[in-house]
């Protein structure tokens, strides 16, 4: 059973190390942080703009991270804030056109890696795939939040 536990642990890091490289190698094409590349993803399906707390839930990332983040990508012109009238911290951030650019460009390439990982698999086995990851993935969040069962 923990032989079990290290191959799927293993496997996830390998898979997130993996994304994070590419992240990396594609943003630094365009002389930014790997990090950006998730929130201008995320970002680019709201054109309406998100306000940094919701970002932070959708990245799963804590409020000091995503602020910093976020004030990087604002000096480097990415993403821009819109007050809410009282604070500028609460308003919503959105995609500069240089901003909507990048995040175009970063959705195309995610899409071509999609496709690449899906041609290895038939149908069935990607809806496989999917629905045992995300019954996994809840366990792991019920045992994360509640503790580990005696």
């Amino acid at each position: 059973m923990l032989n079990r536990f290290g191959q799927f642990s293993s496997i996830m890091f390998s898979i997130q190390r993996d994304i994070q490289k590419i992240e990396r190698d594609e943003m630094i094409k365009f002389g930014y942080k790997g990090a950006y590349a998730q929130y201008l993803v995320i970002l680019s399906q709201h054109p309406e703009g998100l306000i940094a707390s919701r970002i932070g839930e959708i990245c799963d990332k804590d409020k000091a991270a995503v602020s910093r983040i976020l004030n990087e990508m604002q000096e480097n012109g990415l993403v821009m804030r819109v007050s809410d009238g009282e604070h500028i911290y609460r308003g919503r951030i959105s995609l500069t056109e240089e901003g909507r650019r990048v995040a175009d460009y970063i959705c195309d390439k995610a899409k071509a890696a999609v496709l690449a990982v899906n041609r290895e698999m038939s149908e069935e086995e990607r809806t496989l795939f999917y629905d045992t990851l995300d019954r996994i993935a809840a366990v792991l969040q019920t045992l994360a939040k509640d503790g580990i069962p005696q």
